[in-house]
């Protein structure tokens, strides 16, 4: 009998999936359940891109649960005489506790569920569909795989928030995310670019979230997001770093009550807030306004700031790799960071820049620029295969 991995990746209005195979772990179908709430959609594709279904769905599918009971049909339809034999999900956040993926119990569940208030935007749509597997499904193992874990042996000092001990000791550090994307790319390397995999590489996973890591040999050194997700660089929503005397004076100068506040942080600002046109870079690219023009320019910057902060952080940089939506697919993005980093001693090939590489730099160029693509549902297809001891 055939045996399959399910990898999830719930958000707040998606349901991402794909499947593999146990026989060659590589991808069988991959697809997604979008406008969950509104107007629900069905879309899968196989493994060549062909598209299987593509199918309009009742309003009724207006949560997790729902999605999930939507897709348990599908599969069963797709794979008649075959079987699940894991789940693995993406989550958020593992807190202080989690360097590693784990097999998911319910009391595991409930500790996540206590990391909601790190991860609101995420970690409640992260948790939902595990919740109902469980109850749908309890014979099936799932596999939590968490975006801070790659970031847990990071130095003291990397780590350390400078607040008092009675809230450092309840959990108040810098976590660092995207950590599987990361993981992904720190994989690659000894493959795509051997001569730059263990030495200091600073890596943009740039796309409707954004971050940097820097890496040492493959190692997480440090990254631009912190406690939140909501730290660093310049977001499609999400403002990066902000003085936090600025969220005191949208409560007490202006009396805005937290929960607006954090409407504001997380679905109003960033690339949003700054044009007041779109969240989307490939909107704001093609814009002549002078407010895209504006996001467009202080996600550039704050991306080449923050690339000699990493480069401080790991006394020198080797190499810098872009990756992620925006990474992998906008040669104008790449070139401006590229441009802007140029005191490095980066020199961008343009002609490599705009076939996407691997390559993006010349040959004689100091610091090596690279694309590649990132895939955390791969990864994550991995560590559940590991944790489960899948053959």
């Amino acid at each position: 009998m055939n045996a399959h991995v399910l990898v999830l990746n719930a958000g707040s209005s998606s349901l991402k999936f794909s499947v593999f195979r146990s026989s060659d772990w590589q991808v069988d179908t991959r697809g997604q359940i979008e406008g969950i709430g509104t107007a629900p959609r069905l879309t899968v594709k196989d493994e060549r891109g062909e598209k299987l279904t593509d199918e309009k769905l009742q309003p009724s599918v207006g949560d997790a649960r729902a999605a999930i009971e939507v897709l348990s049909a599908w599969l069963r339809s797709r794979y008649q005489g075959g079987r699940i034999a894991g789940v693995g999900h993406r989550v958020v956040h593992g807190g202080p506790g989690h360097a590693s993926p784990v097999v998911v119990t319910r009391e595991i569940l409930a500790e996540l569920k206590g990391l909601t208030p790190l991860a609101p935007l995420h970690q409640p749509h992260n948790l939902a569909p595990i919740e109902t597997l469980m109850e749908r499904m309890p014979d099936v193992p799932q596999v939590a795989c968490f975006d801070t874990g790659f970031h847990r042996g990071h130095s003291e000092v990397a780590t350390v928030v400078p607040l008092p001990r009675e809230f450092r000791s309840k959990g108040v550090e810098r976590y660092g995310f995207h950590g599987l994307s990361y993981e992904y790319i720190a994989s690659r390397l000894p493959e795509v670019a051997p001569g730059i995999a263990e030495g200091r590489v600073i890596v943009a996973h740039l796309g409707s979230g954004a971050s940097m890591c820097g890496l040492k040999n493959r190692k997480s050194v440090d990254s631009s997001m912190g406690f939140t997700a909501l730290d660093g660089l310049c977001m499609g929503t999400r403002p990066g770093g902000l003085d936090p005397g600025i969220v005191l004076y949208l409560m007490q100068g202006l009396g805005y009550p937290a929960g607006k506040i954090e409407e504001i942080l997380y679905k109003k600002s960033g690339l949003l807030g700054l044009s007041g046109i779109s969240n989307d870079m490939r909107d704001l690219l093609g814009r002549t306004e002078p407010e895209a023009r504006l996001a467009v320019d202080y996600f550039v910057f704050r991306a080449a700031k923050e690339i000699g902060a990493l480069a401080a952080a790991l006394g020198g940089v080797d190499a810098l790799v872009f990756t992620a939506g925006i990474g992998e697919n906008s040669p104008e993005v790449r070139r401006r960071i590229s441009v802007a980093s140029a005191w490095l001693g980066l020199e961008l090939d343009d002609a490599a820049n705009e076939a996407r590489g691997p390559r993006i730099s010349k040959p004689a160029s100091k610091v090596s620029a690279w694309v590649i693509p990132t895939n955390e549902e791969l990864m994550i297809a991995r560590h559940t295969r590991t944790l489960l001891r899948l053959k």
